[in-house]
């Protein structure tokens, strides 16, 4: 990795004068992003504001969280959100049994536990959201909050209001307040809509799935020994997948298995015949593969 370019006077942006210049860095990286998205995860460091990124699974959500902290050469935490979740999942919990081992310890000597010994930092399980506040820098962390729509909407507010202090107290501790605020990023399938309270303190951006071309093109830099035309036929075909009624769509990781275990086989084209045999790498739900086939290898291929 080049050497990121000097900070100092900058804000949380500073590595990167402009939205193109993280782009072009982000490529390097084989991250292959679009002038809009650019520009969203460029004010998201620099104003600092949280971004919350909205797309079909598959898309590339999380990989732009994950792409950022490489790029920033900085700690990536992520909480995957579902239904049920909690604070104590997300914040923090005590270590219960080191502290009912260290009691019993005390009691075994005839010596007592003070309350301030049990609740003391080395007692302390950090979970995602106070391990990027307590990042001791130069460059804030990058807290990644995946699939936050998987969460019901009490924690989705009480998370944010949280992160948008930059701050957690901790009854036994006191308050932690973040010395380098983290890059906060959000992402949603829309399984469920997200409050307004939410949204709109966010910067907000859609991800949509790439054309063709650009879906070769990430294609061809996570598998380099794919020939280009195969690349290019693999996202046609999975274009044509994408524009029937199924309950998953492949996305473009689900494009790069595929592409994968082409050039594993030696296929450097698609035909009926390759594909017959690896639609498993593509669709993982069995209507939709009754779906794609009821339309045949044929027209998958895009044979006349």
């Amino acid at each position: 990795m080049q050497p990121l370019p000097d900070t100092a006077g900058s804000p949380a942006a500073g590595p990167y004068p402009d939205p193109d210049a993280l782009a072009k860095a982000l490529e390097e990286l084989d991250y292959v992003t679009d002038p809009g998205l650019a520009t969203a995860l460029f004010l998201a460091m620099g104003l600092p504001q949280p971004i919350l990124l909205e797309g079909e699974p598959g898309v590339g959500k999380t990989e732009a969280a994950k792409a950022l902290a490489l790029l920033l050469d900085t700690p990536l935490y992520r909480l995957q959100c579902y239904e049920g979740i909690d604070a104590a999942e997300a914040l923090y919990e005590w270590n219960y049994p080191r502290q009912l081992l260290r009691i019993r310890v005390a009691e075994s000597g005839g010596a007592g536990v003070s309350e301030e010994d049990l609740y003391s930092p080395e007692y302390l399980l950090r979970r995602p959201i106070l391990q990027a506040l307590e990042h001791p820098g130069p460059r804030p962390a990058v807290l990644l909050l995946d699939e936050i729509d998987r969460a019901d909407a009490e924690f989705e507010a009480f998370t944010f209001e949280l992160l948008a202090e930059a701050a957690l107290s901790i009854p036994e501790l006191g308050t932690i307040r973040a010395q380098f605020p983290p890059i906060v990023i959000l992402t949603s399938n829309r399984t469920r809509e997200l409050h307004d309270a939410l949204t709109r303190r966010c910067l907000y951006h859609w991800i949509d799935y790439p054309a063709p071309e650009r879906v070769a093109e990430i294609i061809r830099r996570r598998v380099p020994a794919s020939s280009r035309p195969l690349a290019l036929e693999a996202a046609e075909a999975l274009r044509r997948v994408r524009s029937l009624d199924l309950a998953k769509p492949p996305g473009i990781a689900e494009a790069v298995d595929w592409v994968s275990a082409l050039s594993l086989l030696d296929i450097e084209h698609l035909s009926a015949a390759s594909i017959q045999g690896t639609l498993g790498m593509v669709l993982k739900n069995r209507e939709d593969l009754e779906a794609v086939a009821a339309h045949g290898p044929a027209w998958l291929a895009g044979s006349p």
